[in-house]
């Protein structure tokens, strides 16, 4: 009876350590494809080509990663305030949408070290006046909903106590409103604001001065409890580094020498 009990117990045991090591990224290794959310209104970290087709820093930065892995990329098509409901819900395995690391967030989702970071600037239109970020206060401005700068700008007007700020569900409702005078600013990184200016699809638009905000490092998400995922996305972030890739995207896409991902006096 006892010999039974523990080869039993020993049994048991063995399925139950089975059961453990299968994670999200044993499935995704099995299905073939790896389901990125990116945000496609988000230039030159997501956007549409002329064909249509997904393009950007991190369209190629998903791409690498299902190349690592051996399987096939899909983009999912993720507006900012629908990265981390597309995960939750199962509509994509991770994401790679320029999602600030807050711990908020953190709550319900987990982070990998970082794989960008931003600088915020203030863009508006020639015609406002506003040369400057203090020049903001007593307009009305506005933001994605939910995003790190949207979240520092609306807490800066409220703290003012004038002007306006009127959230947005997407990048490019924020600058449609901008170029229409629905709002007379935006602040928004540096490297949007840029590609926005450079392309000419907003005419008359302009960029006036930096945002007093500190530096916004982004990274990949998976669920919380996706460690072996998680980790494996902590390895590739270093390995774009280290190898030269990460380099390599930023010049294609953004232009000039990469931003260092590290914080100083941070271990990570």
């Amino acid at each position: 009876m006892r010999i039974s009990l523990v080869v039993g117990g020993i049994a048991a045991a063995a399925c139950l350590a089975g059961t453990a090591q299968a994670d999200k990224l044993d499935d995704i290794i099995a299905s073939g494809t790896l389901r990125c959310a990116v945000t496609l209104d988000f230039p030159p970290m997501g956007s549409r080509d002329e064909s249509n087709n997904p393009v950007g820093f991190d369209v190629d930065y998903c791409n690498d990663l299902a190349t690592a892995l051996g399987v096939t990329a899909e983009i999912v098509e993720t507006p900012f305030p629908d990265r981390i409901p597309a995960l939750v819900s199962g509509r994509a395995d991770i994401g790679v949408a320029s999602t600030s690391d807050t711990l908020e967030r953190a709550k319900t989702v987990g982070f990998s070290i970082p794989y960008f970071a931003f600088t915020n600037v203030v863009l508006t239109r020639e015609d406002t006046g506003i040369a400057s970020y203090e020049d903001l206060k007593g307009h009305t401005v506005g933001s994605v909903a939910g995003t790190y700068e949207g979240i520092a700008l609306e807490k800066d007007v409220t703290g003012w106590g004038e002007g306006e700020f009127r959230p947005y569900q997407t990048q490019a409702d924020v600058f449609l409103a901008l170029s229409q005078g629905q709002i007379d600013a935006t602040v928004v990184t540096s490297t949007v604001a840029s590609s926005i200016v450079q392309s000419g699809q907003y005419p008359g638009l302009a960029i006036k001065g930096d945002a007093p905000y500190l530096v916004d490092y982004v990274a990949l998400i998976a669920l919380r409890n996706e460690y072996g995922l998680l980790n494996y996305l902590d390895l590739f972030v270093n390995q774009q580094v280290r190898t030269g890739r990460y380099k390599e995207l930023y010049e294609k896409w953004v232009g000039g020498e990469p931003v260092d991902l590290t914080v100083p006096g941070v271990y990570r």
